[in-house]
């Protein structure tokens, strides 16, 4: 065999390699943040929801309002979408009652 084809050979093994590890790479990441996702989703429901409730009337305990409190702020921390920071802070003030700065 000429040394040329070696060459490719090596080459294309090598590429198929890297292009197998990249592959790993891509969903072992994807695999990682996706609990941190759902979970962001979760917090985010939490909070909307809990929201709902107090704006129905419904009349919540202290451990509940601190749990959905605690829930707009991880939401509040997990988006980057001004809209969404808006909206989980205006859940945060139903459910609490106080704006971030009072």
């Amino acid at each position: 065999m000429p040394p040329r084809t070696s060459f490719v050979r090596v080459a294309l093994m090598r590429t198929g390699l890297i292009r197998t590890l990249g592959r790993s790479a891509i969903l072992t990441l994807t695999l990682a943040i996706l609990p941190a996702t759902v979970s962001a989703q979760d917090e985010a429901s939490l909070c909307l929801i809990t929201a709902e409730r107090v704006d129905a009337g419904e009349t919540l305990s202290a451990a509940e309002r601190e749990e959905a409190h605690q829930a707009c702020l991880a939401a509040l921390a997990a988006t980057g979408s001004v809209v969404q920071k808006y909206q989980f802070q205006e859940a945060d003030f139903a459910i609490t009652g106080t704006r971030a700065g009072d």
